[in-house]
């Protein structure tokens, strides 16, 4: 498990006074604020976030040290991380992505099928985005009980029932 969660990116300036678009990837959008002070990826800036409005896909905000619209443009794709500790505990059958990344997945046979190289969600349902053992292809597999019956973190590792035929 990792020590900070991604919980937003700056999409670029807003506006010609310092702003930034803000993306946001928390369950309650607005609640990135409230993970503040964010940092970098490196952890070698820290962000104050002051949430201005909601504008298309996420709101306009104020950055601490971000003054015009060229700091706000430099920052355009950077991600911003809040501490583990101050995010809130997940249900059982929920999980951060970033808990997910890098797991093996292995078929309830026990043969290693992949390991998890990133979560995506196209509107339907998340999936698991699988690095194939030998392959240059990844396969994704569907985030559902009956596909992904069982993620054991304290063992870092989940066990799949995939669809017929998504390995072939």
């Amino acid at each position: 498990m990792t020590d900070t969660i991604c919980v937003g990116a700056i999409a670029g300036a807003f506006g010609v006074h310092g702003e930034v678009r803000l993306k946001s990837f928390t369950s309650d959008p607005l609640a990135v604020a409230d993970y503040a002070p964010l940092s970098t990826e490196d952890g070698t800036r820290l962000f104050e976030i002051e949430i201005t409005r909601e504008i298309n896909n996420g709101f306009a905000a104020h950055l601490s040290g971000v003054r015009t619209k060229e700091e706000a443009d430099a920052l355009k794709g950077t991600r911003l991380y809040a501490p583990r500790d101050r995010l809130p505990n997940l249900p059982d059958d929920e999980y951060y992505h970033a808990d997910l990344i890098g797991l093996p997945v292995f078929d309830s046979g026990g043969v290693e099928l992949g390991k998890v190289r990133a979560v995506q969600n196209h509107g339907a349902t998340d999936l698991l985005e699988l690095q194939v053992p030998g392959k240059s292809s990844t396969v994704l597999l569907p985030f559902t009980l009956a596909a992904v019956p069982t993620v054991d973190l304290t063992a870092g590792r989940i066990v799949a029932d995939p669809p017929e035929g998504l390995f072939d």
